[in-house]
């Protein structure tokens, strides 16, 4: 059961994404020859007047949108024609601009998923439990941890108020903050019996999950309440705008520390992961009770949106950013790129996805299994 809700979730995810493809190529007078909620098998469907076959398809995940024209470029490579040509109503026949705006529509409308999410939950509000900043020292519990905050001199009793001038309110912001910047030298200000002090800590990389770590746990009797809103309309848009680019920032951030020599295996995770995570997310959720079911889903359907957004822009063949940048090519040079080159382009980015996929999938293997 985890894994089918696991996989609706998804599979909505991925059908919005579609779907702003579908309005923006309706919008340009691109003709949809097909749109489809859901992927294989045709179980119902439905031709209207304008050409569209809208389907309802077996497997509930995602869908698709077929524009008129998608094929040009295969038939150009095949002829060994010098440019990919096409009718005014189609794909390739449209200016480059709008062929962009297309491309664009889908990750936009991730984005648009996620800051709509955000602005739900900021509307709705919840409480959670959180340790508060008063700290302990890891070695010092047990001898195996690494403390680097212990050796640059902090110690257990110690609150910590500010990370590099950043207020901290509870334990779930210093865990934040501190993962995300892995070897790194932070500055950690802390209160210690009545005295201010400001404490250099060079940061830990756990190469198995990319975070960084000083060695420190939470007292065990600082557990604090914490509320987040609910807020009115107005503030609850202006937190969805927040929540949303702050969540881009850290997935930027995420992406670079793969660079410092992460087990990517162990740190990125595959579909089948994503989709066990989700499943698991909603039924905890709701098991919890119906308002925290409702946040939390969404939390995580909005964290899996703002990821789709920003892996689709990359600038990279068979993804959207690709086509966003070769429009933008023939936008500014007015002239059309070689079918040939677009091949060879596109062969390096399949070869490039298929590293990832493959190390994404190993990655859910171990993690299942091993």
């Amino acid at each position: 059961m985890t894994i089918i809700i696991g996989i609706i979730g998804l599979g909505f995810l991925i059908f919005f994404h579609e779907l702003g493809h579908y309005s923006a190529a309706r919008l340009f007078g691109v003709k949809v020859e097909a749109f489809s909620i859901g992927m294989g098998p045709v179980l119902l469907h439905h031709t209207s007047q304008g050409g569209t076959d809208y389907r309802l398809s077996l497997i509930p995940l995602g869908g698709y949108c077929n524009m008129k024209g998608e094929h040009d470029y295969q038939k150009a490579l095949d002829e060994n024609l010098p440019q990919i040509d096409g009718e005014p109503d189609s794909f390739y026949g449209i200016h480059p601009l709008k062929r962009l705006v297309i491309a664009f529509a889908g990750p936009f409308f991730n984005i648009f998923f996620g800051f709509i999410a955000f602005t739900l939950i900021a509307l709705m509000g919840y409480s959670y439990y959180s340790a508060g900043t008063t700290v302990s020292m890891a070695d010092e519990m047990d001898a195996v941890y690494d403390s680097p905050a212990h050796e640059a001199g902090m110690q257990s009793g110690d609150t910590i108020s500010a990370i590099d001038g950043k207020a901290m309110e509870d334990f779930s912001d210093i865990a934040e903050y501190v993962s995300i910047h892995p070897d790194e030298d932070i500055v950690i200000s802390v209160s210690r019996n009545g005295e201010a002090l400001d404490i250099s800590v060079h940061t830990l990389l756990d190469k198995e999950t990319g975070a960084g770590k000083i060695g420190i746990v939470a007292a065990a009797d600082s557990v604090i309440e914490r509320h987040y809103g609910p807020f009115g309309i107005p503030k609850a848009f202006v937190e969805g705008g927040y929540q949303s680019g702050k969540l881009i920032g850290l997935t930027f951030k995420s992406i670079a520390i793969l660079f410092k020599g992460v087990d990517v295996t162990k740190a990125v995770s595959g579909p089948a992961r994503i989709t066990s995570m989700l499943g698991t997310t909603v039924k905890q959720g709701f098991a919890a009770g119906i308002h925290i079911g409702i946040v939390s889903t969404l939390q995580f359907l909005a964290f899996i949106s703002v990821s789709l957004f920003i892996t689709n822009l990359l600038p990279m063949p068979v993804l959207d950013g690709g086509t966003i940048l070769f429009s933008l090519f023939e936008a500014v040079s007015h002239k059309r790129m070689p079918p040939k080159l677009l091949y060879y382009i596109q062969f390096i980015g399949i070869a490039f996805i298929g590293v990832l996929m493959i190390l994404a999938i190993t990655g859910d293997i171990r993690y299942f299994f091993f």
